[in-house]
């Protein structure tokens, strides 16, 4: 009976610390987004913006790696983990830094609301996830949450309908994104290893982009007081975001993790109105409360998986 009692201690442990950083996460997803747009009204090239402080973060989190002495194998398998988990976390970011002029930090932080059903239903879909009514219908609410706040902004979006509708495929990436970095983890290496690949691997796969469109502007980003806090703001906060993102995902999964859109949706609103005084989505306390009630039921339609987590 103790055996039990421990595992069930173990259990809830794992479900409070996934929930920590489930919060942090997708606030600080929400957070990197707005900074992203402060930057861009202060005059920094955008795409520059982004690779610097993905290789910023990069080298923070390979340094903590180091430190801490964590397994750190270079193989085929890491340099591929680095390459693809790169890009399709590179074209999202980009997307959205490169979008956020045109439909605004409030409508991309929502498109995050929608990663969680595409997620569920390839992890259902490859075997890594059972079919769960409740939990269905979790995904499902706050789903629908996230398509009230889209079409309100769609309908008002005027000449940014495509920038819309770019936007609105963000979210497939990022769910493909999800499942990739749990079927391929390399064995035995740690989270912050993997995070700090994936932020080199992000960097260099934005280099092409940034000398066809933004050639010789790596200047740009140290003329500016303003630029040059706010760059190193988003390292900071692209470090500390992507280092949980991948304790997230080792501790309880690609499904879990996708909720980061929710809590980055509703936050991401909230920084947007009250931060860059973007007008208030029509229906945001209608869409709140599905994504919410919606989150509710997610969760308690399966416990967190209780998969050991490397330390970090």
């Amino acid at each position: 009976m103790s055996n039990i009692n421990k595992s069930a201690k173990r259990s809830d442990r794992t479900g409070i610390y996934a929930f920590a950083c489930l919060l942090l996460v997708g606030v600080l997803l929400a957070a990197s987004l707005v900074v992203g747009k402060l930057a861009d009204v202060a005059g920094a090239p955008r795409l520059t913006f982004l690779l610097v402080a993905m290789a910023g973060a990069g080298v923070i989190l390979g340094c903590i790696a180091i430190m801490q002495r964590q397994p750190m194998p270079f193989n085929s398998r890491t340099l591929e983990y680095a390459a693809i988990s790169g890009v399709l976390i590179a074209l999202p970011n980009a997307l959205g830094f490169l979008a956020i002029r045109h439909v605004g930090a409030g409508f991309i932080s929502l498109s995050f609301a929608f990663p969680i059903l595409l997620t569920w239903v390839l992890a259902v879909f490859l075997g890594m996830e059972r079919l769960r009514g409740m939990r269905f219908i979790g995904v499902l609410l706050g789903l629908l949450g996230g398509i009230v706040l889209a079409s309100a902004k769609s309908g008002s979006a005027g000449e940014a309908q495509g920038w819309v509708l770019l936007v609105l495929a963000l979210p497939l990436v990022l769910a493909f994104g999800n499942i990739y970095r749990t079927l391929r983890w390399p064995e035995g290496a740690a989270p912050v290893f993997l995070a700090a690949l994936m932020m080199f691997g992000g960097a260099l796969s934005l280099l092409p982009f940034v000398l066809l469109f933004e050639p010789g502007q790596f200047g740009a980003l140290f003329e500016s007081t303003q630029v040059i806090q706010l760059l190193v703001f988003e390292v900071a906060v692209f470090a500390i975001l992507y280092l949980f993102y991948f304790v997230l995902q080792k501790l309880a999964g690609p499904v879990y993790l996708s909720q980061i859109g929710t809590v980055a949706a509703l936050s991401g609103t909230s920084f947007a109105v009250f931060v860059l005084g973007e007008a208030a989505p029509t229906n945001l306390a209608l869409a709140a409360v599905l994504v919410v009630v919606g989150t509710f039921l997610f969760h308690r339609g399966a416990k967190v998986p209780t998969q050991s987590c490397t330390s970090v």
